[in-house]
């Protein structure tokens, strides 16, 4: 049971998750579907460690990494800088990050723009800088808040192929995005949220269908 609200005179409590209970297997890829509101992000937090949980456990073998590094980036920072403060956030020792930033510079194609503050950037390069920074480690388990949200399709294609080989690497993948489709090609399994309850667990395209069909 996770728990989210505004404390106050009048303090509203909020149960963002109620019963949720799965288990993934190593080398599974999960994709998270549901409206807004349904605590898919809530959960992979919760997974993550990073969310407080009134009651229940998580139990991980090995580390989990989320992949949302946008709160910690600051746009009055240069680019340069906010790859230094995305790996932070991420945990990554300083030399770990050092060593890093070339590759995410090429990969974000911002050479001619890196040493700008980022308040400067437009949503594509903001995009682009923000999934280049959280795929820049490479954890066991990967645990994915719409890091695909990079703009063009060229890019979104190049970022697919990279989420791909990561996938390759660590193992185990668990995604939160409303496209569906990055669903379908990246995971074999969905799980569908809906207040904060398991409304469906089994093979991405079922799940998915099923979600479909009642959207419409």
């Amino acid at each position: 049971l996770a728990r989210r609200g505004v404390r106050s005179r009048r303090s509203t409590e909020v149960h963002a998750l109620q019963g949720v209970s799965f288990s993934v297997e190593i080398g599974e890829s999960v994709g998270l579907l549901g409206p807004n509101g349904s605590g898919k992000s809530t959960l992979l937090r919760c997974i993550a460690g990073v969310q407080p949980m009134a009651e229940g456990r998580v139990l991980v073998r090995g580390h989990a990494q989320l992949l949302a590094v946008n709160a910690a980036l600051d746009p009055k920072l240069s680019g340069r800088r906010n790859v230094m403060l995305g790996g932070l956030a991420m945990g990554l020792p300083p030399a770990e990050i050092e060593s890093a930033v070339p590759e995410v510079i090429e990969f974000s194609e911002l050479e001619d723009a890196i040493d700008r503050p980022m308040r400067t950037y437009s949503s594509g390069m903001k995009a682009r800088l923000t999934f280049s920074i959280a795929t820049m480690t490479n954890p066991p388990i990967l645990l994915i808040d719409e890091a695909l949200a990079v703009g063009d399709r060229r890019f979104r294609r190049k970022s697919l192929a990279r989420l791909r080989k990561l996938q390759e690497q660590a193992g185990t993948l668990v995604m939160v995005t409303h496209n569906l489709n990055e669903i379908r090609t990246t995971c074999s399994r969905a799980i569908w949220l809906d207040k904060g309850v398991v409304r469906m667990d089994g093979p991405a395209d079922d799940v998915i269908d099923a979600y479909d069909d009642e959207q419409d």
